[in-house]
């Protein structure tokens, strides 16, 4: 990170260090941005992203958090919109482009509602939220005497 923080001085005037691993909270959430600059004469944020791997299209979504967390959370209203930098270790040119082009398209997310609508005589032969935890903490603790698998949920409801 040091040599990349140098790098990006190294670029040109204007950059500011403002952070390594810089902290945003969203609805109780902690995410941490590797790098955070400001740019004094184009007036904005820079968030730079550092990829030890190559680039996959789930990174542009991640960057793309960031900026927004960063235009919400930080900016000043006279700022211009932050700029997002993503760093990796390689890169195949058309699937990044693919990734980035249209970017602003609308797109929505919703909660998975399947055990809502299921009619009853269905719901009755599901384990119930309490049988799946007990069930995901025994194999957390690593019980090896516990049965393993869905056979121990779904008991006498066959």
């Amino acid at each position: 990170m040091q040599h990349i923080t140098r790098f990006l001085l190294e670029l040109g005037s204007g950059f500011a260090f403002l952070g390594q691993q810089v902290r945003l909270e969203v609805e109780g959430d902690e995410f941490f941005i590797d790098l955070l600059f400001y740019h004094t004469r184009l007036k904005c944020h820079v968030v730079v992203e550092l990829k030890a791997t190559a680039f996959k299209p789930e990174h542009a979504g991640q960057l793309n958090f960031y900026l927004t967390a960063v235009d919400r959370q930080i900016k000043a209203p006279d700022d211009r919109p932050t700029i997002g930098l993503l760093l990796c270790k390689t890169q195949k040119r058309t699937v990044v482009e693919y990734a980035l082009s249209g970017i602003d398209k609308p797109m929505g997310v919703a909660e998975y509602q399947l055990v809502r609508d299921l009619p009853e005589s269905l719901l009755a032969s599901l384990p119930t939220v309490e049988a799946l935890e007990s069930e995901l903490d025994s194999m957390e603790i690593g019980a090896s005497d516990a049965p393993t698998g869905t056979d121990k949920l779904f008991e006498g409801k066959r």
